[in-house]
């Protein structure tokens, strides 16, 4: 059976990213992304966490990342799970990293990149500037949804 590896995160870059040239001249953009989390505990106070996950894109769609995003910038990360494994130099310890290898990368909210928070760049190194479209207006007589009770 083959298997079937997908990650989709959405948060802020913790960092600039770094653009870098493999020997064989291929583009590698690295970055971090903070995750945060709001829950519940045992006691019913509201806790948070964050999480910060490791990305890498590569080609186009790295040169475009390194250019556009800066630290702060909100970003929708989609892609594949990899496991990299290395020997330490120093203390000659295994060391592993699990990262997510970006296949989809988007912009989100406002005054990220230079587009408005719209642009898309996919796979492809596609860019795309077609406006998001609307949310619909909020009926008068409806309640606004209170996030923090929704269980996931």
């Amino acid at each position: 059976m083959r298997g079937f590896s997908k990650a989709i995160i959405t948060g802020n870059l913790t960092r600039d990213p770094e653009l870098r040239t493999t020997p064989n001249g291929a583009s590698v953009c690295s970055f971090s992304v903070a995750v945060n989390r709001v829950y519940r505990d045992s006691s019913g106070q509201q806790q948070e966490a964050v999480s910060f996950i490791d990305c890498s894109a590569w080609g186009k769609l790295g040169e475009m990342i390194g250019q556009y995003a800066k630290k702060g910038s909100g970003v929708l990360v989609s892609g594949r799970l990899d496991q990299r494994s290395w020997e330490d130099k120093n203390s000659g310890q295994k060391r592993s990293r699990v990262e997510i290898v970006v296949e989809d990368f988007n912009f989100t909210g406002p005054n990220n990149g230079d587009n408005g928070g719209r642009g898309s760049f996919g796979g492809a190194g596609a860019r795309n500037d077609e406006p998001a479209a609307e949310a619909p207006a909020e009926a008068e007589d409806e309640e606004p949804i209170d996030l923090s009770e929704i269980p996931f």
